[in-house]
């Protein structure tokens, strides 16, 4: 049975990926969090993609520690 399920995960994936690919999404580097989040959510959607779903991350805030005075 976990073979099966991991088969099925990995096509699932594999999905998402290609239509990652269509969406030009792998053309540049990521430039900032909420492009690489789109391009994770894009892959973690799978198939969904072709069922009209169009994941996008629109802005993404990373608090980064500031150093004690």
């Amino acid at each position: 049975m976990a073979g099966v399920f991991t088969v099925l995960l990995f096509a699932w994936l594999l999905i998402g990926v290609i239509a990652g690919g269509q969406r030009h999404y792998y053309q540049n580097l990521p430039d900032n969090c909420a492009s690489t989040g789109t391009i994770a959510v894009t892959i973690i959607a799978g198939p969904l993609n072709y069922l009209g779903m169009h994941p996008s991350i629109a802005n993404c805030d990373v608090n980064i520690p500031q150093p004690s005075p």
